[in-house]
């Protein structure tokens, strides 16, 4: 991994968490992520102008990333109505790269080596110390519709991880490829919550539309910066790399929501981060 990839990937990670806290600032979730996933799409029909159409082969791996995308955004509203922004990110940032690691090595040959699977091992173990934390702070139990929102969440992250870092290499371009999939996922939540509030949803949009669509330019601005650099980069270590957005995460939850970190949860995450710095710099 060149310095300008880990550069961009870094980029990205700062991006989405920063797209993250807006989505979970916003009370009512359903408008959060219409504003964000519907103002992706319209970045992305601005990008599709501008880019060439993403070769034949791609388009199969597209289709499937746009539904594994929308399974991820209702998981993760899911996550950030029942627990903290500051636990539920980090389970869900921090499960996807070691799925990342096992599917890449099945699916694209992209074989770990004993460094990297040490830092799966450390990073599990931060993980299940999050987990057994507790969802809802310390000295209760764990909340477990909680915890599995953000367990589920982190596995469609892996799964449209590598499903995007297959079709991206095989798409041509980058601009294209993340163009065509911001519209192709972007569309989905819109229309739900235009079904189900109707006439009422303009009026609701109307007070967070600027966060909203700054929430969207920053999820667009993620994610297009990783694809192009799982076309540069093995997919692990870049899924791996992103996740240092827990700790941007783990910030912002102490600092703007006030949620209370803790010493153990910083353990827990300080284990997550180590592991995955082993991934970053195995092989």
């Amino acid at each position: 991994m060149t310095p300008l990839v880990a550069g961009a990937v870094l980029t990205a990670a700062v991006s989405h968490a920063s797209w993250n806290a807006i989505a979970h600032q916003i009370r009512d979730k359903l408008v959060s992520f219409t504003l964000i996933a519907g103002g992706g799409a319209l970045i992305g029909a601005v990008l599709a102008c501008l880019a060439p159409l993403p070769a034949p082969a791609a388009w199969p791996h597209l289709g499937l990333s746009a539904v594994l995308h929308v399974a991820y955004m209702l998981l993760l509203m899911r996550s950030f109505t029942l627990g903290d922004f500051g636990q539920m990110y980090p389970i869900a940032r921090g499960t996807a790269p070691l799925v990342v690691t096992v599917l890449a090595a099945v699916l694209v040959h992209e074989i770990p080596d004993g460094q990297q699977l040490t830092g799966v091992a450390v990073a599990c173990a931060g993980l299940v110390g999050l987990a057994v934390w507790g969802i809802r702070g310390a000295g209760r139990s764990p909340h477990w519709p909680a915890l599995l929102a953000a367990l589920a969440t982190g596995l469609a992250i892996a799964g449209y991880t590598v499903v995007d870092g297959m079709g991206v290499r095989s798409a041509g371009t980058p601009l294209g490829y993340t163009a065509w999939l911001m519209i192709a996922e972007g569309l989905a939540i819109p229309a739900y919550a235009l079904y189900q509030r109707r006439s009422e949803l303009a009026g609701q949009l109307r007070p967070y539309a600027v966060r909203g669509l700054l929430g969207a330019a920053l999820s667009v601005t993620a994610y297009g910066l990783v694809l192009w650099a799982q076309t540069r980069a093995p997919l692990a270590p870049v899924a791996a790399l992103r996740e240092s957005s827990i700790i941007v995460g783990a910030a912002i939850g102490t600092l703007l929501f006030k949620e209370r970190f803790g010493t153990p949860r910083l353990a827990a995450a300080g284990l997550m981060v180590v592991g995955i710095g082993l991934m970053l710099h195995g092989g």
